[in-house]
């Protein structure tokens, strides 16, 4: 190997190990037993999670220490979808059959249900509020068709979309992954969901294209969307969770383009236009997405940490720490952490 090659070597060498050594990841607490798939931080002080056990945690005091609570009556349910409003006020929904949505207005005390489902097929993947009052929750497939609730009322009741909203048909074998309550996001009126196994595609209001990740098994395909505080990209994840070491097709990109309506009359109306960019390749199945600015961004699996500091063209592991899922510091330049064995951690960035 020539002198020039050796110092290019160690350059790239040295620059990885810095930043590791620059974004550090704290635990916070743990909790043996308990896998969390799911965060919420409504404010900068204000932490929630949900996981199996029916298991929630929660901090008031920015993680310095955590609550522990398990819902009576839902010891061996699996919450792997959370949004709260404050640390009064929460939301969980619990994963297979029978479907349950949960509410809390006392800071975790009591719980009652908003919606209950007994069908032996429901498996509710995941929930997103787009502002305090109206929220989405999506499920697996039911008659092969996508099952979608929505709330007006802060979650107080829920009422199932027709199927009619959506425009694409499902392939077999398509559906959603309950792995870190991240697969949909809002970009002003679109709604973009994410799926994944043996097809893996970016829906939008109902319209599905295909997405380039690895796809073709029960276990491939995309497991989370993220937008970028401008809202002018969309970043996604996946790859394989069997084989969470592989690095091949795990992510896509796009940038957000609004485009006004062909008829004169409805000009103010825009509709968002996917344009797909080219992204660097983090290292492994990754099952979380977020971004903490418009350039950092940072993404977590079972095959450990990436972080991004140009927008996901190049993409630098700062840990094999395994998590399934992130979530931004309200205020700070800074994102949560949560995963197996109870783990909340926290990353402060330079």
């Amino acid at each position: 190997m020539s002198i020039s090659k050796i110092f290019f070597v160690l350059a790239i060498l040295i620059t990885s190990s810095n930043v590791s050594a620059q974004n550090t990841i704290k635990e916070l607490t743990v909790q043996k037993g308990v896998s969390i798939r799911s965060l919420s931080v409504p404010s900068e002080k204000v932490i929630w999670a949900s996981g199996s056990k029916g298991m929630i945690a929660k901090s008031i005091n920015e993680g310095l220490t955590f609550e522990w609570m398990q819902v009576k009556g839902y010891e061996k349910r699996d919450f792997r979808a959370m949004h709260a409003w404050n640390d009064q006020e929460a939301i969980i929904v619990a994963v297979a059959a029978p479907a349950v949505i949960l509410k809390t207005k006392d800071g975790g005390t009591s719980w009652y249900t908003v919606y209950e489902n007994k069908d032996t097929a429901m498996f509710l993947d995941a929930l997103q509020f787009k502002d305090s009052k109206n929220g989405i929750v999506i499920g697996d497939p039911i008659d092969g068709v996508v099952f979608m609730l929505t709330s007006n009322n802060k979650g107080e009741s829920w009422s199932k979309v027709p199927a009619s909203y959506f425009k694409s048909s499902l392939h077999q074998g398509e559906a959603f992954f309950a792995s870190s309550n991240s697969n949909l996001v809002h970009v002003g009126k679109s709604l973009f969901l994410v799926t994944g196994g043996l097809k893996s595609r970016i829906w939008n209001n109902g319209v599905a294209a295909d997405l380039p990740l690895l796809q073709g098994t029960n276990s491939t395909g995309a497991n989370s969307i993220a937008v970028s505080p401008n809202r002018q990209k969309l970043v996604i994840v996946g790859g394989d969770f069997t084989q969470d070491k592989l690095s091949d097709k795990n992510i896509a990109g796009y940038r957000l383009l609004l485009e006004p309506k062909s008829d004169q009359k409805q000009l103010t109306e825009k509709k968002t236009i996917l344009q797909p960019v080219l992204l660097g390749t983090p290292n492994g199945y990754k099952s979380c997405v977020e971004f903490i600015n418009n350039q950092l961004i940072v993404t977590a699996g079972t095959s450990g940490v990436d972080i991004s500091e140009d927008g996901g063209k190049q993409w630098d592991k700062i840990s094999d720490a395994s998590f399934h899922v992130i979530k931004r510091h309200a205020n700070k330049k800074g994102a949560y952490l949560a995963g197996t064995g109870g783990r909340i951690s926290y990353i402060q960035f330079q």
